[in-house]
Parts: structure tokens; sequence; C-alpha cells
């Protein structure tokens, strides 16, 4: 069976974590996550830590403003445990809330900026979020404060207000045990509730030192962050994996394919994870060769297949630029197997293989073992998968059993060790790198009172690899294709608003059980 170097290995050993899983852990490791930056500080004070339009700090600078930004939100009365919402774009003020809240104990909890106001009222009251940081174009979808009780103080960056809060007393970093909550990151159901997943530092660190060691990272890296900061490819792969090995967040606030060329281009990147649809588009929209990007070694992708014609292409025009396929979760703080070095081209149907501290079971829907090469669940151990959601004690129970995280896709796994994925979770479309359970926009569209019934389907699309196609079943005339759309966008964030509507005037196709059959609507579209 293909497994990780012999030198990655030798730095594992077995642990005993959250009140009894029996975990493959990396022995030499931070305390914690602000031990992991203050590491990257020591080593690198002088070294760029993170690159944001016109705003440039270096690790000694971006350790000033956390100190103060930490200062400020204990003054404002932060403490330990206490839950920060933060609501900003892919901008520095992200990254220095972020670690300011780790630095004085209390819980981030970054939200995309996509989200509706319903969502953002569901988050932030079942979070119980102290306070809130958000950007000043979000200011007219917040929620109304009467109804978030437990939220003290919503902090506009770009504020006086919050300049009062960066400038701070300088706040000393707290000492904090390494399975406490760093993170909770909400990721949709498909009851259409969000689940808050309580990433820890254990979990993130081990995360970090996964991409560093597997995507072979080293001093002087120089990370693209061109998908959201608040999504846990985001998070973990680009801003703690660059805190792990003192290299620079290189921040874009929005994703356009020159401008993703050029930025990497100027600003010597060397490493990107993104969704396959952002290296279609920039192949498609752009000419490659115009752009100098000798410096970037490692392109990761994951959230999608990426089609073979887009590999043989990247591999043309950047001979210099590494393939790495990753598959992750939000429950797995990102990645559970990520592609060995030079399997990218000959293996692209997998996944690759688990990491190194990662344990994979493939199994029946008994719960047990398949044989090797047949299909069945991945259900993921190891020091990265969550200890569970943030006050949901039964989706905990139900979702994980014996340390394993049950993910509910449908894979198998070959003599060598490769992971391919047949299928994912019951419905559910991944819209470019957007996960979205389909039940969450049938239940909001059934709201209407114009709906009878509907159903969501994915509709293959060669950039963003699945637009989302409903079929709507209504008996009211004057109900058409913008009606739906705009009731959708009214309720939920835009990435979720349907690409496609068809209405129809007779019920949906059901099965003897009464389900609706959307393998018939598939062969709709």
């Amino acid at each position: 069976m293909t497994s990780w170097t012999s030198d990655i290995t030798n730095l594992i050993g077995q642990e005993t974590h959250f009140d009894g899983r029996v975990l493959r852990c990396f022995t030499d490791r931070p305390a914690h996550l602000n031990a992991m930056f203050a590491d990257a500080v020591a080593r690198a004070p002088d070294a760029e830590a993170v690159v944001s339009g016109g705003t440039r700090l270096t690790y000694k600078m971006l350790d000033r403003r956390i100190a103060g930004l930490a200062g400020g939100l204990q003054a404002a009365g932060v403490g330990r445990g206490d839950r920060v919402a933060i609501l900003l774009s892919n901008r520095s003020e992200f990254l220095t809330t972020l670690l300011a809240c780790l630095r004085l104990g209390a819980i981030a909890v970054p939200v995309n900026i996509r989200e509706g106001t319903p969502e953002l009222e569901y988050i932030l009251d079942h979070c119980g979020a102290h306070l809130l940081v958000y950007g000043p174009e979000l200011k007219d979808r917040l929620p109304a404060r009467s109804a978030l009780p437990a939220l003290e103080h919503a902090v506009c960056v770009d504020t006086p207000e919050f300049d009062r809060l960066i400038d701070g007393p300088p706040l000393a970093a707290v000492d904090i045990e390494e399975e406490t909550t760093a993170v909770i990151l909400y990721t949709s159901g498909t009851t259409g509730r969000p689940k808050g997943a309580m990433l820890t530092h254990f979990n993130i660190i081990h995360s970090s030192i996964h991409f560093e060691l597997c995507m072979g990272l080293g001093a002087n890296e120089r990370s693209l962050l061109s998908v959201p900061a608040s999504h846990v490819t985001g998070l973990i792969a680009t801003i703690f994996t660059m805190v792990r090995t003192a290299g620079c967040t290189v921040m874009m606030e929005t994703f356009r394919a020159d401008g993703f060329l050029a930025l990497a281009a100027e600003e010597n990147v060397t490493q990107t994870l993104m969704v396959p649809a952002m290296y279609n588009l920039f192949l498609l929209r752009c000419t490659v060769s115009d752009y100098d990007l000798r410096h970037w070694r490692i392109g990761g992708y994951g959230g999608a297949p990426m089609p073979q014609s887009t590999i043989a292409e990247l591999t043309e025009k950047l001979p210099t630029l590494t393939l790495v396929n990753a598959y992750g979760a939000t429950e797995l703080t990102s990645p559970a197997t990520i592609m060995p070095h030079g399997y990218g081209a000959t293996r692209a149907d997998s996944v690759g293989i688990a990491v190194p501290c990662g344990e994979i079971r493939i199994v029946d829907p008994t719960g047990a073992d398949v044989p090797e090469g047949e299909h069945g669940e991945l259900w993921i151990k190891g020091p990265m998968v969550v200890p569970g959601y943030w006050e949901n004690p039964e989706k905990t129970a139900s979702e994980f059993t014996d340390g394993y995280w049950k993910s509910g896709d449908v894979g198998s796994r070959d003599a060598d060790g490769f992971i391919r994925l047949h299928d994912r979770r019951k419905d559910m479309v991944i819209r470019g790198g957007y996960n979205i359970y389909s039940a969450e926009i049938e239940n909001t569209l059934t709201a209407h009172a114009s709906v009878i019934e509907c159903a969501v389907i994915g509709r293959p699309d060669p950039v963003l690899g699945e637009k989302i196609h409903v079929f709507v079943h209504t008996t009211d005339a004057a109900f058409d294709e913008d009606a739906a759309k705009a009731f959708v966008r009214a309720h939920l964030a835009d990435y979720k608003v349907p690409d496609f509507v068809s209405l129809w005037d007779t019920p949906l196709p059901r099965n003897a059980n009464g389900k609706v059959v959307k393998t018939e609507l598939r062969k709709l579209v």
C-alpha cells in the first residue's frame, strides 16, 4: 500500500484525546495556536505575514496589531470562551481579528459574507456571539439587534470604533489547552439548519502540519487566498498553514481570473488551494504565458473533480506546477486525503491517499468494512476530526461513531491506498466549490404560497462543476422563474439562488414510497 515517506511517519505516535479517542498524532507539535504563531514571529519577524490590497504586514507588525486588538476586545468584555463573529471579506482585518481572538482565549466564528439575513440571525444567535466584527458593505444585511440578545457589540471595520479596538492595551497570549475550541465554522445541513463544527487548536495544528508536510512546503512560502477566508479551505490550507510555515498569506478580496494571475505573478506566489472552477476560468479567459508564474510550485484543488482536459492543459502551460488533489470537509478541519507528488496526472480519478495521521474505513450500510475495491461510505478518524457540533448533541451523536466522522460520501480504496469518490452526500450540489444542500433551498421555496412542491438537482456545468436547477410544482400562473429566484434570494445566500427553474403544473415524479425521483428529473436537463 502506498504511504507517506518514513521521515513523516516516524514523527507520529498514538495518543488519547477527546474523552477516549485513540489517535495517530504528530508528537512534535506546538502546544496551541498561540504558540504556533509565536514560533513564526520568532523565526521570521521581518518576513511578510499578510498582503492585502495596499496593506503589507510583517510578522512583527502583525504581532503588535494582534496584541492591541486582543487588548481592545478584552476591554469590550470578551473573555475566554466567548464567541466573536467575523463577517469580513478577504482582507487583513479578518486575519488580525481571528488571531486576536485566539490570543485572549476567545472562540472565533468566521461567517461567509454571502449569507442572507435569516442565516446570519440563526448563526449569530446559535453561537451566542458576544461581539461581531463586520465589513461596511454588509451593514444593511445585519439582523436586528433585538433578535440577538447575547450580542453586546457590533463593530464595523474602517471606523473609529474599530481603530480604538485595535489600539487597545497590548495583551500577551494566554496559555490554552490544545483541545479547546478555537474556531466554530457553520456548515449547511440537510435539515436546512447549519451546524457549528468545533475546530480545536489540536485539530487546526494537525491539519496545518498535514498541508506543510504533504505539499512539501518550506521557508518563504506565499499562498494566494482566493477562496473565502471564512471557508475551511481558506482558513486552514492558506491562513493557518502559512502561520505554521512562517509564510505569507496574499489576500484576494474578489476572484477574477485575470486578477488572480496578475496577483500571483506580482507577489511571487508559491502555493494555492482552490476549486477546479477557478483553474478552468483562467485557462478559458487568459493567456497564461503572459504572466511570470515561475515561483508557483503547488496547485492544490478540491471540492469537485478536476476534468482530465484541465489537468492536461495546466500541465502543458505550467510545467513547473505540481497539481495536488485534496479531499476534506469542515468536520475534518479540511484534509483527509492528499495526492502524493507525482501522481496528479496518472491518478486523476483519485483524491489521493489518507493523510499521515488519518484513518479511513470504507463501510457497508451495517458499518462493516467492505473488501478492497468495493464501494462503501467513508468513515474518517484522526486528530483533524472535530469533537462535534456546537450546542448540538443530537447531530454529534448521529454523525460521529467511535471517533470516526461518517462522511456520507461513497468511495473505494485500491491496493495502493488511493481513494476514489463515487458519489456524494445525498442531495448536495457543489457549485464552484460551495456545498449546497438541496433540502435547504427546497424548504425555503416551499414556504412560498404559490409553491406546492419543489425539488433541487445539480446540473453539470463546465466551469462551476454544477449549477442549481429547481423543479417547481405550481398552479399559480403569475408565479414565474424570476419570482422563484427572488424568493430564494431574499432568504438565502446568493450562491444558493437557482440558476435554472422549471415550472410544472402537475406533481413531480414519485416512487412507490412517495419520494420524489430525482433520477427522472436529471434525465430532463
